[in-house]
């Protein structure tokens, strides 16, 4: 399973099991038993998974001093493999934008760690839309960070024509909304101009508040293509239920497309290409009637009713 509308942070510890995920088996802990011991690093909370990677909150001495950090191996499957490219691009990024990169080698990172109790999440999900479209705006500024030219060239990244192929390969069995998401993405994946270095998975939780560093990205997926790319899956969180509310919808991306000087119809066209996408992963993971596809079809078609009617 790739990434997908809705996520959670995991480059802080956090009390509870949907944010730590579940506890690692034998080998697992071996695993980071042995990268403890290599990289002289102390525990410094328990350890938990994901369902691409092992995660363990440590400290790491740098000359006289104790920093919290976090350690993060890759498994051993393809959505290992997706945690590696991500790998590459944090460190491209060198901290500008993005959590820095302590140590590393092809199957781990050691990442500076989120302190700071702010949440974009909690910010979203406010009392009042203005909390709502601050967090959007804070969302806006890290992705315009991480776009920002860098001296040297980036690593090998994963084109988006490639990460749509799943959309390409299964829209004409699934149909409906997939198809309209299917021939968007073509168009928009034809316009692309000027590919840019992606996060790929930009969403409340995978910007963290890293305190007097701001707000930084996690999590990378370490793409290429369109800069607006990024800017879709943002909409679609942090509550999929919120974000499929049309006049809601409508509000968000005007607050986005102000922010980010991107047209309305263009974020409205990643959108609806971006939920066909993550809805395919669900859909043939879980069904086509699964919730979570259900769910994050009902945000394209929010965002197709915008698009035709003009009122973005």
């Amino acid at each position: 399973m790739r990434p997908c509308c809705t996520g959670t942070s995991v480059a802080r510890a956090l009390p509870g099991a949907e944010q730590r995920g579940r506890a690692p088996d034998a080998g697992d802990s071996a695993r980071l038993r042995a990268r403890l011991e290599r990289w002289q690093l102390q525990s410094d909370g328990p350890a938990f998974t994901t369902a691409s990677s092992l995660m363990q909150p440590v400290l790491f001495d740098v000359g006289d001093a104790r920093l919290p950090a976090m350690l993060k191996l890759a498994m051993a499957s393809a959505a290992g493999d997706e945690e590696r490219a991500g790998f590459a691009l944090q460190r491209w990024w060198d901290g500008r934008g993005a959590a820095e990169v302590y140590r590393h080698d092809d199957d781990a990172v050691l990442l500076e760690r989120a302190r700071g109790r702010r949440s974009l999440a909690a910010m979203s999900l406010g009392p009042s839309a203005a909390d709502d479209d601050h967090a959007l705006r804070l969302l806006c500024r890290a992705v315009a960070s991480l776009h920002e030219p860098r001296a040297s060239p980036p690593p090998a990244l994963v084109p988006l024509d490639s990460w749509f192929g799943g959309l390409f390969a299964h829209a004409d069995d699934l149909g409906g909304s997939f198809l309209r998401g299917a021939d968007l993405a073509a168009e928009l994946l034809d316009e692309q101009v000027e590919p840019v270095p992606l996060h790929g998975d930009i969403h409340h939780g995978n910007v963290l508040d890293f305190d007097r560093r701001g707000w930084l990205a996690i999590d990378p997926k370490g793409l290429l293509g369109a800069a607006e790319f990024d800017y879709a899956n943002m909409l679609c969180n942090p509550s999929r239920a919120h974000a499929a509310d049309q006049q809601r919808l409508r509000r968000r991306v005007q607050t986005v497309s102000l922010a980010s000087e991107i047209e309305t119809d263009r974020l409205l066209r990643w959108t609806i290409a971006w939920t066909a996408l993550s809805a395919t992963w669900f859909a043939t993971d879980d069904g086509i009637g699964s919730a979570d596809a259900v769910a994050t079809l009902a945000i394209g078609d929010a965002a197709t009713r915008i698009l035709l009617d003009g009122s973005a």
